[in-house]
This record gives C-alpha cells, structure tokens and sequence, in this order.
C-alpha cells in the first residue's frame, strides 16, 4: 500500500499544503500592535518624619538610626503631582521601595510603582527600577506598566528642586518619563 501511486500523490499534496500553508499564514494573524512614545512631566513630593510623613524607615542597619547609612529600607507611598507647588493637582502616587546601597555615599536603590489616579493616565501604572542619588541628576529604567502602558519599556529622568526641613524633611522631584508602549 505504500508503494502505491495515490499514495505517493497525497503525501507530495500533503508536503506542498504544509509548505505553501504557512505563507498565507499572516492573513489569519492580527497585525501587530503600533509602539508609542508619551512624554510625561510631573513633580513628585516626599515627607520623610511628622505626622502627614509618606516615607518611613523600616529597617535599620544594626547600631545606626538614619536612613541615610548602607542597609537601611524604606517604603513609601508619596504624591505625584503637575507641578512643585504642595497645593498643585494630584495625578497620582509613587509607592517604592528603597534601599540605601553605597558603602560610601547615599545611593539607593529604589523601585517604584507610579500609580496614576487622575486624567488622561487614570487607572495607569509604571514600573521604574534603579540607582537614586539625590545629588545628581537621576536616570531609572521603567521596566513594565499597566492600563494604557502595558508593556511599558522607557526611562525617567529626574533630579531633586526642593529640599526643606532637618527633623521633618519635605523634597519635591522633578520627573521626565520617556515611555514606550502600545
């Protein structure tokens, strides 16, 4: 039976459709998706002490009480708003986790979820990751999102405009985020 021509013959059409078949394939697929660019500039506020604080200390490297010493980690959940004025819109909030890293000078490493709950972006997120010195111009790499940023790849830049207080310490952040996403 195997040696028959019709056999032959429909093993040969089987190949050719297996072949030809995925050539046409695209027509069955759904195009993809085009990329994104959005530009977002926004102003981030931190109160570290007192009672209206957004950031506190959860873990102190043994001995040492500040948050500025290597092992310290901090949780917040801080504001973001349009501009660095404390009265300006709120549009959203910086949850993050940091982590102060550097033997030798305060450098965190800090991860954020920018959780937006106003405008254009409500019910968006992203997902920033990286190295925060505060007396430097700060780039991060945003590493996912959600909502109208899923898929988010992109980076911010930032770097610090405010700083007030000794006991209870406000700062405010100026943000760029440059984010890719469909």
């Amino acid at each position: 039976m195997a040696s028959s021509p019709y056999f032959l013959l429909l093993v040969l059409h089987l190949f050719l459709f297996a072949t030809v078949a995925p050539a046409s394939g695209h027509v069955y697929a759904a195009p993809a998706p085009k990329e994104k660019m959005t530009h977002l500039h926004f102003y981030f506020h931190e109160i570290y002490g007192g009672p209206n604080t957004t950031t506190i200390t959860v873990v102190n490297p043994p001995g040492n009480n500040s948050f500025n010493n290597f092992g310290s980690i901090g949780v917040g959940d801080n504001m973001l708003r349009e501009g660095p004025d404390p009265s300006s819109r709120l549009i959203g909030r910086a949850q993050e986790l940091a982590v102060q890293a550097s033997l030798e000078s305060p450098a965190y490493l800090s991860a954020f979820n920018f959780v937006f709950t106003a405008g254009e972006h409500n019910g968006s997120s992203i997902s920033i990751f990286g190295r925060a010195v505060l007396t430097e111009t700060m780039e991060r790499g945003i590493i996912g999102g959600t909502g109208k940023f899923r898929m988010a790849r992109g980076y911010t830049i930032s770097r610090l405009i405010k700083r007030t207080g000794t006991t209870i310490i406000e700062l405010v952040v100026e943000y760029d985020a440059y984010i890719f996403h469909y």
